[in-house]
């Protein structure tokens, strides 16, 4: 059996955001179904390109493709909670990011569940080559980075 890792704390990240749930979120165990989560990740990540000017979603030259994403699960979320996602960075390469992704239910100080998302940045118009992320993003991304854990 794997070592268990610690789950993390709001003081863990370094930008929030929220998210509503829906009752549509719910399954028929009561509680938001796994795949929302997946929904939470993607909808802060472009909350924050947004936010910080790095994505312009019509135009933007340079685009992140999702190519990996993974989840741990903790503590159910059920609606009509209130989500705070947070965002932080553990990697900022050429051309990807890896984010690392702490959603929270109501005021609750450790995560309901943890997990990571790496964007690969390619040309809008020759999305099989990926490209330098812009100069912009690379900005916005160096405050949400943390030192890798271990």
């Amino acid at each position: 059996m794997a070592s268990e890792k610690r789950i993390g704390t709001r003081d863990d990240y370094r930008w929030f955001t929220a998210i509503t749930t829906r009752w549509m979120d719910n399954d028929v165990y009561g509680h938001v179904n796994n795949v929302q989560y997946y929904s939470f990740f993607d909808t802060a990540v472009a909350d924050f390109l947004l936010e910080c000017g790095a994505l312009d979603i019509a135009r933007s030259p340079a685009i992140g493709l999702v190519v990996e994403t993974q989840c741990r699960y903790f503590a159910p979320i059920t609606y009509p909670d209130r989500v705070t996602v947070g965002l932080r960075c553990a990697r900022i390469g050429t051309s990807s990011v890896r984010y690392e992704i702490g959603v929270f239910r109501n005021d609750e100080h450790r995560a309901s569940a943890e997990g990571h998302f790496v964007h690969v940045y390619v040309r809008r118009d020759a999305q099989d080559r990926t490209t330098p992320m812009p100069a912009r993003l690379r900005e916005a991304l160096q405050a949400l980075l943390v030192a890798p854990a271990g």
